[in-house]
This record gives structure tokens, sequence and C-alpha cells, in this order.
């Protein structure tokens, strides 16, 4: 199982991560806003993620961090 972090204090929403994710489990936050006043991404489902990564290569600002077991 693959187990994905966002660094959302410093996430600008961009949403790149989120049309890049094939199983469509990445999504900005609806309910929260960072330091930077940007709807952090964050993923819905941690046990279905496949561990692809397409998010973290996508992500300009590399905010997120890809664990494989």
């Amino acid at each position: 199982m693959a187990k994905i972090t966002f660094a959302t204090d410093i996430c600008k929403g961009c949403g790149l991560c989120v049309n890049a994710c094939p199983r469509k489990l990445i999504v900005l936050a609806k309910d929260k806003i960072n330091k930077k006043g940007h709807s952090p991404a964050e993923i819905t489902d941690q046990s279905k993620c496949i561990g692809c990564a397409c998010c973290a290569v996508m992500c300009p600002d590399c905010v997120i961090t890809v664990e494989k077991d």
C-alpha cells in the first residue's frame, strides 16, 4: 500500500495533482484554508492509492510525498 502526504501549508491549490490522479482520489479541500489562503490538496481514500506518483510528478511546488511499502 502507498502513503501520500501533502505539505498543506505550502500547497497553492493549483489542482494539477487532482487532474493527474488516475484513480481520482485527490481533491482540493473544501473546508480548509492554509496560511497562504489557498485550499490545499488532500487524498480522499488512502487505501485505494496505487502509488503511481503521477500527482507528485505534476506538482510544481513539490508538496507531495509518495511512499511505497
